[in-house]
C-alpha cells in the first residue's frame, strides 16, 4: 500500500517537473488508482496482486476519502484565493465594453448625442482633477459616475471636520485621511470599472508639466491662485484644455479655457490676482453648502460633453450661477493679444 503511495507521489511530481497543468496531472493518479479497485473487485482475495496492493479494498476507501477532502480543500482554497486576486485587481480602463458596463451607461447609450461612440471615448478618455475639496469632490464623482476611464486626483490636504458641510465625497470615518485616498476609495466603491490615480502632492513649475502630459483634458478646482496661474500656463504650453471653476458664498462661475482651439486662457481673463481682501477663501467668508455640487457637477458636464463631442461647451464663454436669487448669466470672452501666456509670437 504504501508503494502504491509512492507511485502515485512520483506520477505527481513528475508531472510538476514537466510543468504539466495540474489538473491534468490527476489523471495517471485517477489511473493508477483506478487500476488498484479493478484489482480489488475482480481477483480473488488471496492474490498476489490484492496482498501487494493492500489487501482489502475497504482501505482503499479510508485513502480515497482523506484524498477527497484534501482535493476538495485545495478547489475551495484556489477559487477563494482567485477571487481575492480579482477583487484587487483594477478591471482594464480601457477595451471592449462588458455586460456589466453596457447595463451601467444605458442611459447614456440611448442619448444621441453620446451613444456608443461617445462612452468609448469616455472609457478612454484621461481626466486630471486638481483639488479633492468642494469642486472636485462633485466632480470625481460624477467623472467616475459617467464611466471616464482614467481618473487623476491631485490634493496633498487631508480631510477635516469642516469640510464635511460641503465635500460630498469624504466620509466622518476619512477624518484625518489624505484627501487622494478617500477620494480614490469613494470612486472605487461608486465605479469599479474606472482607474483612479491620486497624487498627494501639490503642483510645482517642477512637477505639474510631467502630470498634466500624461492627460487629455484638466479640471481646475484648487482654492489658492497660484496654482491656478501654473496649472493654466501648463496647459497652455501643452495645448490641453481646462475646465477651471470658482465660488464663494452663494456664487460661482465656470468656464472652458483652451487656446489651442480659439478660446482665451485663463490668464486672458484674469490677468491678475485680485488684491488682498478682495477674493476671501470660504474659511473667511462662507459658502452655502450645496454650491460647490451644483458648480462642481457643470464642471463634470462640460468635461462629458468635451469628450464625447456634445452639445456646445464654455469656450469662450464664461456661465456664472447666482444661488441666493436663482439666476445665471453668460458673457462672452476673448483672448487676450498682450496676453503673456498665450499669444502668438508673430
Amino acid at each position: 500500500m504504501v508503494l502504491v503511495v509512492l507511485f502515485a507521489l512520483a506520477f505527481w511530481m513528475l508531472g510538476r517537473w514537466l510543468r504539466v497543468p495540474v489538473g491534468r496531472r490527476w489523471l495517471p493518479v485517477g489511473l493508477l488508482f483506478a487500476t488498484i479497485a479493478l484489482f480489488h473487485l475482480t481477483l480473488p482475495a488471496d492474490h498476489v496482486l490484492r496482498q501487494a496492493t493492500g489487501g482489502n479494498l475497504r482501505n482503499w476507501g479510508v485513502v480515497a476519502l482523506l484524498a477527497a477532502i484534501a482535493v476538495t480543500y485545495w478547489f475551495i482554497l484556489s477559487f477563494l484565493r482567485a477571487r481575492a486576486r480579482r477583487a484587487l485587481e483594477p478591471p482594464a480602463a480601457s477595451g471592449p465594453f462588458t455586460g456589466t458596463e453596457l447595463d451601467r451607461y444605458a442611459r447614456h447609450i440611448v442619448l444621441r448625442e453620446i451613444g456608443g461612440p461617445g462612452q468609448k471615448r469616455l472609457k478612454n478618455a484621461k481626466v486630471l482633477v486638481i483639488g479633492a475639496g468642494g469642486l472636485g469632490s462633485s466632480s470625481l464623482l460624477y467623472l467616475a459616475a459617467a464611466g471616464v476611464g482614467t481618473i487623476g486626483v491631485v490634493d496633498d490636504d487631508t480631510v477635516d471636520l469642516s469640510n464635511l458641510q460641503r465635500q460630498i465625497i469624504h466620509r466622518d470615518d476619512d477624518i484625518g485621511l489624505p484627501k487622494v485616498f478617500s477620494a480614490q476609495s469613494a470612486l472605487r466603491a461608486l465605479n469599479p470599472f474606472v482607474e483612479v490615480r491620486p497624487y498627494r502632492r501639490r503642483l510645482t513649475p517642477e512637477t505639474a508639466g510631467g502630470l498634466i502630459a500624461d492627460y487629455d483634458l484638466v479640471l481646475d478646482g484648487c482654492d489658492n491662485f497660484d496654482t491656478r496661474y501654473l496649472v493654466n500656463a501648463v496647459c497652455v504650453a501643452l495645448d490641453k484644455p481646462l475646465i477651471a471653476g470658482a465660488m464663494t458664498q452663494w456664487e460661482g462661475q465656470i468656464s472652458l479655457y483652451h487656446p489651442a482651439q480659439g478660446a482665451p486662457c485663463y490668464a486672458c481673463v484674469f490677468p491678475q490676482r485680485p488684491a488682498p481682501g478682495l477674493a476671501p477663501t470660504c474659511a473667511e467668508a462662507g459658502i452655502i453648502a450645496p454650491l460647490p455640487g451644483v458648480i462642481g457637477s457643470m464642471m463634470a458636464l462640460e468635461a462629458v460633453k468635451h469628450i464625447a463631442g456634445a452639445g456646445e461647451g464654455l469656450a469662450g464663454r464664461m456661465l456664472i450661477y447666482d444661488a441666493l436669487y436663482a439666476e445665471t448669466r453668460r458673457i462672452k470672452m476673448a483672448p487676450r493679444p498682450d496676453c503673456p501666456v498665450c499669444r502668438k509670437e508673430a
